[in-house]
């Protein structure tokens, strides 16, 4: 069997996404400080772009800088950014006349198709010349509990053979302040390093206690119950239920960790009264503390939109300290000559081209996000109004539909986007939530939902707390039908431990 090569031609139609479209849709989806670097980048990298500080629009705004060729655009400011949401949010830009006629007025971001870009995991901030002295302080690392341990045992006066004791045992040291491991590990570790005059176990302990005094209060400790000691026999001697405190976290502390109130008093012979003093002061202590010290680095939020009421209208604008103004160079536009087409000329002509895109990106993902913060303001009144409880169930496809765009796009839109709010600082996502079916024939969102139990458990009894079964049965006398299951889910998704752990004796 012979094959033979032939050439066949062949018809059919596929989705291509252009370099600038693949632009837009990255700029749409990175964080605030995402985009930060992203325009300095551009700024570094293109020489046609160029920055506009306030003195410049100044200048402009008085007619003496007139050039037709001067673009220039905000990552965050836009002519119109007082918008409510019964007004359709617009821009206005300046138009480069000479521009490249090729780009078009509108800059299409919304795709049906999933993207393949992801935001950076560390976004990187840009420093003032002025605050240059403030770098080490800015980009320093947090200080971690080892850190702390170390530099006190660097300051304690020690033998070498202790100090090698200590070492070990601060090695040893967990986050939360902890020992994990055995003295009998760490000693017989010791006797493998020393074949000479081998560490005696009672020089462990030794140093084990010197160790239990260094700060936070707490820290070396085998368990919780040492743990919650040694802040107790580092308090002054005159500390009022010092002795009864004692008393209760050496012999009684399954019992408190229980809750079991009854067996307390009958077992350790005080009156009600005076446990709950013993009680305020146990609740002082701090079971973790390594927490104290080894702490997490800030996550550090601005907004990309602001809400605030005027005139008792809610009013939807872009954050204008973002990101930079941004401009085109029109003094190396001017370099730009049409009919010549020598290499430094199509370089300019690139480079203007590139430039004129990455503006246009900005204004569609300036455009684009306002659009959207505006209809979620418009859903979400009663929240800004009333709080939480007043929420309204949200989906992708609702706000979608009020923009006429793909929820892949409202989806880009509303991650690490965030809305500063008289209530607080809100990531855009925030405001989307499920639905719960009331009585009436309503719905109730999980947010809201969420807010009722938080509410209800604030408000419930300290001896007698609400069990999760009561609290679905409370919701459903308001209307609202929840099951036992989910009001337990949502207590765990807020972090409220179930009703045996939150039981009083107050």
């Amino acid at each position: 069997m012979v094959m033979k090569a032939s050439l066949q031609l062949k018809l059919g139609q596929s989705l291509t996404m252009t370099p600038q479209l693949q632009q837009a849709i990255r700029l749409l989806q990175l964080s605030t400080l995402d985009l930060q670097q992203e325009i300095q980048q551009a700024l570094d990298s293109n020489p046609m772009l160029e920055t506009q500080e306030d003195d410049d629009r100044s200048e402009s705004e008085d007619g003496d800088n007139n050039d037709p060729r001067e673009e220039n655009v905000s990552a965050s400011e836009t002519d119109a950014e007082d918008n409510s949401w019964d007004e359709e949010p617009s821009q206005e830009w300046e138009a480069d006349n000479n521009a490249n006629d090729s780009i078009p007025d509108d800059l299409p971001v919304d795709t049906a198709w999933d993207d393949i870009y992801q935001p950076a995991t560390a976004p990187v901030s840009r420093g003032d010349d002025e605050n240059d002295s403030d770098f080490e302080t800015r980009n320093s690392a947090a200080e971690t509990l080892q850190d702390h341990l170390e530099w006190q045992l660097n300051l304690t006066p020690m033998s070498d053979r202790d100090r090698a004791v200590a070492t070990s045992l601060l090695d040893a040291v967990d986050e939360r302040g902890y020992l994990t491991s055995d003295l009998e590990e760490i000693h017989s570790g010791l006797l493998d390093e020393t074949d000479e005059d081998p560490v005696e176990m009672d020089e462990v302990e030794a140093v084990l206690r010197r160790l239990q005094h260094f700060d936070p209060p707490g820290v070396f400790a085998r368990n919780l119950q040492e743990c919650l000691l040694i802040q107790l026999n580092q308090l002054p001697a005159d500390t009022p239920w010092l002795p009864q405190a004692r008393l209760v976290i050496t012999h009684y502390i399954n019992l408190l960790g229980n809750r079991d109130y009854a067996q307390l008093l009958r077992r350790s012979r005080l009156k009600e009264d005076q446990l709950k003093e013993v009680l305020a002061l146990i609740t002082q202590l701090t079971p973790r503390p390594g927490d104290a010290i080894d702490q997490a680095e800030p996550d550090y939020v601005i907004p990309d939109v602001i809400v605030r009421k005027n005139n008792g209208r809610w009013r939807v604008e872009l954050n204008p300290e973002i990101a930079p103004r941004i401009r085109v160079n029109a003094g190396y536009a001017s370099l730009i000559r049409r009919a010549d087409s020598s290499a430094d000329n199509t370089y300019l002509r690139d480079q203007l081209q590139e430039a004129k895109w990455f503006i246009k990106s900005l204004q569609s993902r300036n455009e684009t996000l306002l659009k959207v913060a505006t209809r979620i303001v418009e859903h979400q009144q009663g929240f800004l109004d009333h709080g939480e409880e007043a929420m309204k169930p949200l989906i992708l496809s609702d706000i979608a539909q009020a923009v006429e765009m793909h929820e892949s796009t409202i989806s880009r839109v509303t991650t690490q986007k965030y809305m500063h709010t008289p209530r607080g600082i809100f990531e855009l996502k925030y405001f989307f939530s499920s639905h719960v079916s009331t009585d009436e024939g309503g719905e109730c969102s999980s947010t809201a939902i969420r807010a009722m139990i938080k509410k209800l458990i604030a408000a419930e009894t300290p001896k007698k707390p609400l069990s999760d079964s009561k609290i679905a049965a409370m919701l459903g006398e308001q209307g609202i039908k929840v099951a036992r299951r989910t009001v337990a889910k949502y207590r765990e998704a807020m972090h409220i431990p179930p009703s045996n752990e939150r039981k009083r004796l107050v």
